[in-house]
């Protein structure tokens, strides 16, 4: 009895195996985003950046602003003992901000380019996803596909199943999207502030606003879609064990 209860229904057990590879993705995805709260404490700290240096044209302030937020805000999660990750992620964003304002500083720039460098990592780590993504589709190994892998035991064996692989690439390409977008709309703004083709102040408000309206919102609505395209299949999920 006990090696029939295979019928899809409610898990008895949060441990059981899930059966179709949308729901995994869905999981999976929804963990790697963090959530509405995740997402916003991704925002807070640029958005308070860019609103220090607008009003005060003080970099150093508007750093140890954006700064101290996410460290309330980290300390907020460590009082509910929820996971600090999602902080983490914006400290470690505003560190290497910081390292880029400091090569900018030391190679001669003024405050004005300094505040756009705080700005060029961003541009920079989705330049470098949208690559990746892009590759791993074209060589047949789609990101996603590791995902489902992660969950089944098995980091290879879902590239046997050329639907999996289907359905994978064209989540992958979903999530490429929005990384793509942000560097055709960012990095062009920034290229026209640093080189005096628009007022620097008004390429630093510019990328502040971009780089929250293309973040969480544009997650969103890739992530919506991904949602949509994952209800109209229900791809089995062969557990790894079942090859042994």
């Amino acid at each position: 009895m006990a090696g029939s209860q295979q019928e899809v229904g409610p898990p008895a057990d949060p441990a059981d195996p899930v059966e179709t590879v949308e729901a995994v993705v869905r999981r999976q995805l929804g963990a790697a985003l963090g959530g509405r709260r995740g997402m916003v404490e991704a925002a807070v700290p640029t958005l308070l950046f860019t609103l220090t240096w607008l009003t005060q044209r003080q970099l150093t302030l508007a750093l140890m602003v954006s700064v101290g937020a996410a460290l309330v805000l980290l300390a907020v999660r460590l009082v509910q003992r929820s996971t600090p990750q999602f902080v983490l992620n914006a400290l470690f964003g505003i560190a290497i901000g910081w390292v880029f304002v400091r090569i900018a500083a030391s190679r001669g720039g003024d405050a004005d380019a300094q505040a756009l460098a705080y700005f060029l990592p961003g541009i920079l780590y989705n330049a470098g996803y949208s690559v990746i993504f892009a590759l791993t589709c074209l060589v047949g190994w789609p990101v996603v596909g590791f995902m489902v892998g992660s969950v089944t035991g098995d980091p290879t064996a879902w590239h046997e199943d050329k639907q999996v692989v289907r359905l994978c690439t064209q989540l992958t390409w979903l999530l490429a999207l929005p990384c793509v977008l942000r560097v055709a709309v960012q990095a062009p703004i920034y290229l026209a502030g640093t080189s005096g083709g628009i007022d620097a102040d008004a390429a630093v408000a510019a990328l502040g606003v971009l780089k929250i309206a293309l973040g969480w919102p544009l997650q969103l609505a890739a992530l919506g879609t991904m949602v949509w395209l994952l209800g109209r299949n229900h791809t089995p999920l062969t557990p790894a064990q079942e090859s042994g």
